[in-house]
């Protein structure tokens, strides 16, 4: 079976090293990769928006799978694009229609589908750039902290939160009026601050059935302690120590089942992944916000603990034959760490040298902003790579990729060193 994975990213990585492990895999493609993916896959090049161009890469390479990482292009209507071409018909693509990317790609409608159909999740309203006066009226009538976030897609750097009103206020001035997430804060929604510890569980849907794969927690922010600016992720483990049996029993009664029930009702057709980002809050969980494919970094740690063969249940979702196929997973902890470039995610250079250590047992190293230069791998993003280790507990796995994110070495160099410490408590 050939098959090709839209992306560039650790994830799209860690796709392909999963993939590749499989018998049924003959050949895999990554459009357009990084330096990482050549090593196990081919890549061409591209852009994961440039549909067209995917379409002859489909048809000269003869996939047979199509797997879509990163968001943008199912916003976007890939999914759609292949129903639609009756050469692609044919052709297995894993992810939802546009229809139901806009779980992710609108904040104001997966609020709204959640509250349609009662699934848990923080009070919140939706302001437009017309309504900003009304906006600024309802964080002063509201308790901080004040949690603001651009409707659209923002490269997971579009929530602002504050326990300032003034700051509050400011912000929701610079995103609607000043237009700082550019068209992703046309709207912004406020919504009610929610306390407690985040998690993340993921779902594989055929549309009918699911699967839960194990679930993940990510490190969302630049600076040790959870301080400084928001970035698309600095770490992530899994499992998660405070995710028992019974939490994670709620969390299928009370958000995955409503999920996947509301997209039926609602006519949505769906195959793929649902990332349910989740507050912990004294036991009950909280939706915070759906993404509509896997996440990264936490496909670092959730696919390394998985047994089952991804091919099959891919296959199995795509055949609409979810219900036959039976997650398996390593009891261990995986933990990674991004390494990222010096004034991430802000201004930061490109190009610089990477030089690996050799790597040691249970650790994985996923490229993710990388490329290569006269046959050197340099750096080609804010988020450079991300180190896995695999421990029979948190501290195990802990030590291995730390100890790993201390002996890349590249100029510039930024990684955070408390990534699992808070865990260690559970």
């Amino acid at each position: 079976m050939n098959i090709l994975i839209i992306g560039s990213g650790g994830r799209e990585h860690t796709f392909a090293w999963k993939l590749a492990q499989s018998p049924q895999a003959t050949r895999i493609f990554v459009c357009p990769g990084n330096a990482g993916t050549a090593q196990i896959a081919q890549n061409l090049p591209g852009s994961v928006t440039d549909f067209d161009q995917i379409k002859q890469y489909v048809l000269e390479h003869q996939i047979d799978l199509v797997v879509v990482g990163p968001e943008e292009p199912l916003v976007r209507g890939i999914v759609d694009f292949f129903q639609a071409d009756s050469l692609l018909q044919s052709v297995r693509i894993i992810g939802p229609t546009a229809m139901g990317a806009q779980l992710e790609g609108s904040k104001d409608f997966s609020k709204a589908f959640m509250q349609r159909h009662g699934v848990p999740t923080a009070a919140s309203a939706t302001f437009s750039a017309q309504e900003l006066s009304l906006g600024l009226d309802y964080l002063a009538q509201n308790p901080g902290p004040y949690v603001l976030k651009a409707d659209g897609l923002a490269a997971g750097k579009g929530v602002i939160i504050t326990e300032e009103l003034e700051e509050a206020q400011a912000q929701l001035t610079a995103m609607l009026q000043d237009r700082k997430f550019g068209s992703a804060s046309d709207k912004v929604l406020i919504e009610q601050f929610l306390s407690g510890i985040e998690l993340s569980v993921f779902v594989l849907t055929d549309g009918q059935d699911y699967v839960i794969l194990p679930e993940a927690k990510d490190y969302k922010r630049i600076g040790e302690g959870d301080t400084g600016l928001n970035t698309g992720g600095m770490g992530a483990v899994s499992p998660v120590p405070f995710a028992d049996e019974a939490f994670m029993r709620c969390v299928e009664e009370e958000v995955v089942k409503p999920t996947i029930q509301g997209l039926q009702l609602e006519n949505i057709p769906y195959c793929g992944f649902i990332f349910i980002g989740l507050m912990n809050d004294h036991g009950k969980p909280y939706v915070i916000e759906y993404n509509v494919r896997m996440g990264d970094p936490e496909t670092e740690v959730v696919l390394p603990r998985m047994q089952t063969d991804l091919v099959e249940l891919l296959v199995a979702a795509a055949d609409q034959r979810l219900s036959e196929v039976k997650i398996e997973v390593l009891p261990q902890t995986a933990l990674t760490t991004v390494v990222v470039a010096g004034g991430y995610p802000e201004t930061y250079e490109k190009g610089d040298l990477i030089v690996f250590p050799e790597t040691k047992q249970d650790t994985l190293v996923f490229h993710a902003g990388t490329t290569q230069e006269d046959h050197n791998v340099v750096t080609h993003g804010g988020r450079v790579l991300a180190l896995t280790g695999i421990g029979i507990n948190l501290e195990e796995a802990r030590q291995k990729s730390q100890a790993l994110a201390q002996a890349i070495s590249y100029r510039g160099k930024y990684f955070r060193r408390d990534i699992g410490l808070d865990l260690l408590t559970h």
